[in-house]
């Protein structure tokens, strides 16, 4: 295996210099067509539904699958995609936590179903709007508790309901994603105001990146070479969620033009810290904190660029060989022969030096957010 993986990383190399030679080979390096980008969903998808047969429950690390199943079934129109999320949805009763006591809901770390107002257990929400408009927008009930509990959320004076940068990605879309099916301007005010909170905690404005938590800010936690330790997941999941909600923004909101500004400017610092063979480090300034490749970063990464490229908000000569050595690291090693997704940290919060992370390492996430950025490199190479 060893010889093998440093055989794909020479040869990753030096197609990467090749194709520097003229921005006419730089396109050229994404090799597969159309059909062959929607074979490579299907193998891992397909995989993942018929090894995963039961539908879990619609805590996070699940629901974030859901949300790359339903990327993977809009570039497919593959309807057993579909309806493993409607199983889904309805096994869990379209809800996340299920609390019904208001007195008692929370938005503190929590898995118990007093914690309706967590984030953790409000990503559901986007995969339950997705199936409500794929399916007719005809069924109230589908959205219902969304609506209750965002609407109850937004009746609140609180702000720091986003206190980790997970939350961002798990929330940011359910509110866009509202205010196009309801119209209801309070859902961008209350982002805006959520976000900016996370903001005050949370980003750096040197290194243009988030950290994961209050916790984590420089210089009282560093990284094991005293450097800033930005988790690669983290900035994963803000990076694909300003891709998500930019896409939902109509073009006058307010704020589009400054979540555009912010998006670009973590563009430009993940391609600065990019791995020659593809992928980013789980601490993502000191590759040496914990070195080797990871997989849920790296491809929601893929997705945010592949998005920002398609859609006219990133430089496609500048990021697209950014692109082309994230997604051949993606298709060519973590991709195994089987269909699984290889190299996913397990779930956590931090870069951990030390942590065995191999073929083997797969999970929920890390699938659904290789099938965010399989899906989007579909539209790419239309």
């Amino acid at each position: 295996m060893i010889n093998l993986k440093n055989s794909f990383f020479i040869a990753l190399t030096t197609a990467s210099l090749l194709s520097c030679k003229s921005t006419a080979q730089k396109t050229a390096a994404i090799k597969e067509s159309k059909k062959e980008v929607i074979s490579i969903i299907d193998k891992v998808n397909n995989h993942w539904q018929e090894t995963h047969p039961e539908p879990g429950n619609s805590f996070w690390h699940v629901s974030a699958y859901h949300t790359g199943n339903m990327e993977a079934y809009k570039v497919t129109k593959n309807k057993k995609y579909l309806d493993y999320s409607l199983a889904w949805a309805e096994k869990n009763q379209w809800m996340g936590a299920k609390s019904n006591d208001k007195s008692e809901w929370k938005y503190n770390y929590g898995e118990t179903d007093k914690h309706v107002l967590f984030g953790d257990w409000q990503i559901c929400f986007q995969t339950y709007i997705d199936l409500y408009n794929f399916t007719g927008k005809n069924d109230p009930r589908k959205i219902a508790r969304a609506r209750e509990v965002m609407e109850y959320e937004m009746s609140t004076s609180a702000n720091d309901y986003w206190w980790w940068v997970d939350g961002l990605y798990m929330v940011m879309p359910v509110m866009t994603k509202l205010y196009n099916v309801t119209g209801n301007e309070m859902y961008l005010e209350k982002l805006h105001s959520y976000l900016q909170y996370s903001d005050s905690i949370m980003y750096d404005n040197e290194a243009k990146l988030y950290y994961r938590d209050a916790k984590y800010i420089y210089p009282k936690h560093k990284s094991a070479n005293g450097k800033k330790d930005f988790w690669a997941r983290g900035d994963g999941w803000i990076f694909a969620g300003y891709a998500k909600i930019i896409q939902d923004l109509p073009k006058s909101a307010k704020h589009r033009a400054e979540y555009i500004t912010r998006f670009k400017d973590m563009a430009k610092a993940l391609a600065a810290a990019q791995e020659k063979e593809g992928y980013w480090t789980r601490s993502i300034l000191d590759p040496q904190h914990a070195p080797g490749p990871e997989t849920s970063g790296t491809a929601f990464f893929t997705y945010g660029f592949l998005w920002g490229i398609n859609n006219g908000v990133l430089d496609k000569k500048t990021y697209l060989p950014v692109v082309e050595k994230s997604w051949n690291y993606l298709t060519k090693f973590a991709l195994q022969e089987d269909g699984t997704v290889g190299y996913v940290q397990p779930i956590g919060e931090k870069a951990i030096p030390g942590q065995v992370v191999d073929k083997n390492s797969t999970a929920d996430f890390g699938v659904g957010a290789f099938l965010l950025a399989a899906s989007e490199m579909s539209r790419f190479v239309k």
